[in-house]
């Protein structure tokens, strides 16, 4: 089992709370997907050169510590599991498309028809350096998580359904994973965790049945640490 410890300052807290779930989010594709596009993951980051705190290959290494520990804890829960056939690295809107639709910058999506993840390398790299490796487990668990509703055949009329339930899985993910001893927490890991989470959410006024509704912050918060504390017992998956 990949171990890890994730160590990042009090002070990135407040970068958390601003790209920490804030562009996750499941891709239904609108056409055809075709093949699963051809991007070599982080193959071609600018500046792979460390910058003090983290180095590239660090990034690469959790990223890919992050999708076996994902792989493994679902292996375990899911009859019939198959791992996500690919998680892919961009840096340009539309590099990558999911059924034609293309995915921007700053962001990280799960796309059903092409049943790969795909997250903008260089935003992902800035928020690891300054966050530190949760911003990674976290991301890719999100994310895994969707790929799992979509294995299990969970859907739901409103998008804030599918995303509170994908906290909740990510946190189930994370939480089994610690006491599993697959991954380890530093002190104070999860009171800056909570921290964030607490910062993140859809804007104020944003109607909750409104197409891409992720949640409030505190909807978002209660979810994650919901499926941290309890596993997936509470995560609404049967």
């Amino acid at each position: 089992m990949f171990q890890r410890s994730w160590a990042r300052p009090a002070s990135a807290v407040a970068l958390l709370a601003l790209v920490l779930l804030a562009s996750a989010c499941l891709v239904e594709p609108s056409g055809d997907p075709g093949a699963p596009p051809e991007v070599s993951p982080g193959s071609t980051v600018p500046g792979e050169q460390e910058d003090g705190t983290m180095s590239i290959d660090e990034f690469q290494r959790d990223v890919q510590g992050a999708v076996e520990v994902a792989e493994a804890y679902w292996e375990e829960r899911v009859e019939g599991f198959r791992p996500i056939r690919r998680v892919i690295a961009y840096q340009r809107d539309g590099e990558v498309e999911c059924g034609g639709q293309p995915l921007t910058r700053n962001n990280a999506a799960y796309c059903s028809g092409g049943d790969f993840i795909a997250y903008d390398v260089n935003w992902a790299v800035s928020a690891f350096r300054q966050i530190g490796d949760a911003f990674v487990f976290y991301l890719l668990g999100h994310e895994y998580a969707h790929g799992i509703q979509v294995r299990l055949g969970i859907q739901y009329r409103f998008t804030i359904q599918q995303e509170l339930q994908a906290d909740c899985m990510a946190g189930a993910y994370m939480g089994d994973s610690v006491r599993a001893k697959a991954l380890r927490l530093d002190d104070g890991d999860i009171d800056e965790l909570q921290q964030g989470l607490l910062a993140v959410g859809d804007d104020p006024g944003q109607p909750w049945f409104e197409s891409g509704a992720h949640g409030t912050a505190e909807q978002r918060a209660d979810s994650f640490f919901s499926g941290y504390q309890k596993s997936l017992d509470t995560c609404s998956l049967g």
